[in-house]
């Protein structure tokens, strides 16, 4: 038996709280820690990764709390490096990287296939697990061996320290083996487990980003894992592998790490872009504007990605010839992901837009990107980069591209799907003022940084010229405002869980497959397998009463 489905549901007057759901289904700590359900699996990562977000950001806070004065401020130079380093390695490997494919990809991805479940349950729990304990190493390590070496690791420095890092790196190890299980699953789920009618061109867009992420970290991750075990041998054993002392190469270690590095800032940003991809269908009431295109170039910016590490390697002493072309190459990069702003900025084009704070969230998402990507081509240009080399120019270009984009996308897919996870909605005005305060702290924060590398400030440094004192302070007030803006987040969620208005099916009016199920779905997602008859953006047909669904939430 299939049931077909047409058009996306419209929320009844009076939606009531659904008796039967995954959240329900089993309320004992043992049914969540065991459970094989992708749904609550999610929820497992949601809840890890937000313990990530808030320890990256206390520490993000002690480092800006520092430089609130030129000189020794709150804590002592060591201090100020071992805090650098908790909180890049918390934020990148900890957060940023499982974020959004981790929690809504194993969410929402056999949703949005028609699929009940992920290819492999049990695979996915054991990814949760293998997180849970390269991530306690991970934090292990850092508080009790005081890693000193900021999250890149460079050498000699890293193998001849006198801290312990040797936890450290086998915790990244561990937790490479979690981001590897989850894109095998989730690439086998895709090819295989597809509904009727989900044909390659009819799979949201969400999961063309989360397909062409999957790749990356199937492909890349075990480079880096190598590459942690061979600084930990070395500094625990003495071998010279990178150390100049003992016959090694640091410049070798630095290939190996951005051959990585590079294409993980694709795992972090190609899954926000798949999540604006969704969302921008629905605040705008309008088919995408070039599906295929924005579909492909998602596959082209993963492809792409493997071959532009060598711009970090500008100031290494590689040859003229292989500078320009990993200029070359990384400005290619620039050129798909103009492909989606061009086709997100043509999907809300005269489209009927619902300012809620998903459309907020889109807002911020295309300034960080189109802001941060501009330098980053700037800082593909050899002659920009030798100058802004290991500066503050290139810690707001970072943040701009990673942390801004990839908070952006993370935030607008938890508000846009949190009537669905949880059954419930949030209101509309807190989570307004909470994205203006989000967006305008994070530019306070960072562009006053820009300026700093431009003038020259070194980054990681725990002292600064006076100087450097005014942009300082403005940057430390900008990371405050942040604060106080994810704080509002997390009090009116925490309230909304219980007491938030009950959702309804499809409070948005969405045309995605995922607003078809129950809201919060049920454990198995369907009841027979779905077929699906249209694909998950088209709005042309949408009913005048669907359409106007997604302004009163």
């Amino acid at each position: 038996m299939t049931a077909p489905i047409t058009t996306a549901g419209v929320p009844p007057a009076g939606a009531v709280f659904p008796k039967k759901s995954y959240l329900n289904d089993g309320t004992t700590i043992r049914s969540w820690l065991l459970t094989h359900d992708h749904k609550r699996i999610a929820l497992l990562y949601l809840v890890a990764v937000l313990i990530a977000l808030f320890l990256g950001g206390v520490f993000a806070m002690v480092i800006r709390l520092e430089l609130l004065t030129p000189g020794p401020t709150i804590v002592e130079a060591l201090t100020y490096n071992r805090m650098f380093t908790l909180h890049g390695l918390i934020m990148i490997f900890m957060f940023m990287i499982p974020a959004i494919p981790a929690v809504f990809g194993n969410f929402f991805l056999p949703i949005m296939l028609g699929a009940k479940d992920v290819a492999f349950p049990k695979w996915n729990l054991t990814s949760w697990y293998v997180y849970i304990a390269g991530s306690t190493l991970m934090l292990w390590g850092l508080i009790t061996g005081g890693a000193d070496t900021g999250w890149t690791f460079y050498t000699p420095y890293s193998t001849t320290t006198t801290t312990n890092i040797t936890p450290v790196m086998l915790g990244v190890f561990i937790i490479g083996f979690s981001s590897i299980l989850t894109g095998l699953n989730f690439i086998v789920t895709i090819h295989t487990l597809r509904a009727p009618g989900v044909t390659w061109f009819r799979m949201p867009l969400f999961v063309w980003a989360v397909y062409a992420t999957s790749i990356i970290q199937v492909l890349a991750t075990p480079v880096l894992g190598l590459t942690t075990l061979l600084v930990a041998a070395e500094h625990t054993f003495g071998f010279g592998f990178f150390d100049p002392a003992r016959g090694g190469d640091p410049i070798l270690f630095q290939h190996l790490f951005w051959f990585y590095s590079h294409p993980a800032v694709y795992i972090m940003v190609l899954p926000a872009m798949g999540v604006i991809s969704e969302v921008i269908c629905a605040v705008a009431r309008k088919n995408i504007f070039g599906y295929k295109m924005i579909a492909m170039s998602s596959l082209g910016i993963a492809f792409v990605g493997f071959f532009a590490w060598g711009h970090h390697l500008f100031t290494s002493g590689q040859s003229a010839f292989d500078a320009g072309a990993f200029a070359a190459i990384s400005m290619l990069v620039g050129v798909f992901t103009a492909i989606k702003v061009f086709n997100w900025v043509g999907t809300l084009y005269k489209g009927a837009i619902a300012f809620t704070a998903p459309f907020a969230y889109i807002c911020g998402f295309l300034f960080f990107l189109v802001f941060g990507g501009m330098t980053g081509v700037a800082l593909a240009t050899v002659s920009l980069d030798v100058h802004w080399q290991d500066t503050y120019f290139v810690v707001a270009h970072f943040h701009f591209i990673m942390v801004g984009a990839v908070i952006m996308g993370f935030l607008a897919a938890l508000h846009y799907w949190f009537p669905k996870m949880f059954g419930r909605k949030y209101p509309e005005n807190w989570g307004l003022l909470a994205a203006g305060l989000i967006v305008l702290g994070f530019n306070a924060t960072f562009i006053p940084q820009f300026l700093l590398g431009n003038a020259g400030m070194p980054r990681r440094y725990y002292e600064y010229p006076e100087r450097f004192a005014a942009l300082n302070v403005a940057s430390t007030a900008g990371a405050s405002l942040l604060a106080f803006g994810f704080i509002i987040i997390a009090i009116y969620l925490a309230i909304s869980l219980k007491y938030g208005e009950v959702a309804g099916r499809n409070p948005w009016g969405s045309r995605g497959y995922e607003w078809d199920v129950p809201s919060p779905p049920p454990t198995e997602n369907f009841d027979a397998v779905p077929v699906f008859t249209r694909g998950p953006h088209e709005y042309q047909d949408v009913p005048e009463e669907l359409a106007k669904v997604g302004h009163a939430i």
